[in-house]
């Protein structure tokens, strides 16, 4: 290959256009969802993402188990696109410093791969361990019910996964065996992983501090023994003498 043939960048290579083998996974779930895949991304050589309708999200998993072989439950999470009303007030101080900005600018809500209508989307990775494969599956949340149904039924391991979302944006799962706090105490109140939960440490004392930084255990010992070495180092020899 002569080096004007050497792919780059700018000209990728015939394989990165193109992937049959993905498009061919997306070809498959759209005719077996129909109307309820609603948006999808692949990104040629990388990976495929497909979003579909909250009421479809248990019927895709079990087709992605035994319709499409994707045995392995990778994990499940949920997302919470709406912008921080907080501004830069929940935002590291030293990156606050760093920027030189105290405001942030209102934001409008937007979605990664594949799209969203929604604030709260759910989305879960599975995949097929045989053929090398795997795709990310996402669905919005309904503002009204927020309530997906479960995954358990398809894939059991989705069970504590499903459990955190809940506890952490209060996203309920129909169907699943017992939602209960993983992380927090019964009587706790609120959603922490919610854009609108206020970080009340971070208003009492920003953090990581940038100012009272302090010292490691054991530093001031070895600053002490340091300063003594040097203070013995610079001693004058005719001093020492008169002292004897």
């Amino acid at each position: 290959m002569s080096s004007t043939d050497t792919p780059t960048e700018e000209t990728p290579t015939e394989e990165a256009a193109t992937d049959s083998a993905r498009e061919a996974m997306l070809e498959q779930l759209s005719g077996e969802l129909g109307d309820a895949l609603v948006g999808s991304h692949l990104e040629p050589g990388i990976d495929l993402t497909v979003r579909v309708t909250a009421a479809a999200w248990a019927d895709t998993a079990a087709f992605l188990k035994t319709g499409m072989g994707f045995a392995y439950f990778n994990f499940l999470s949920a997302i919470d696109w709406m912008p921080s009303p907080f501004g830069r007030d929940m935002d590291s101080q030293v990156d606050i410093t760093l920027e030189g900005t105290e405001a942030k600018p209102a934001e409008e809500m937007t979605w990664g791969l594949a799209g969203g209508e929604t604030r709260f989307q759910v989305f879960a990775r599975v995949n097929d361990i045989v053929k090398h494969r795997a795709v990310t599956i996402k669905a919005d949340v309904p503002e009204d019910s927020l309530t997906v149904p479960s995954w358990v039924g398809a894939y059991a391991g989705s069970n504590w996964h499903e459990r955190e979302a809940w506890e952490m944006f209060g996203i309920n799962f129909e169907g699943h065996p017992g939602l209960r706090h993983i992380y927090l105490p019964g009587e706790f109140e609120g959603n922490p992983l919610r854009k609108d939960y206020p970080l009340l440490a971070r208003r009492v004392k920003p953090w990581p501090g940038i100012v009272d930084v302090e010292a490691m255990p054991g530093d001031d010992d070895e600053t002490d023994s340091a300063e003594a070495a040097a203070g013995d180092a610079s001693t004058d020899p005719a001093d020492a003498g008169s002292q004897q």
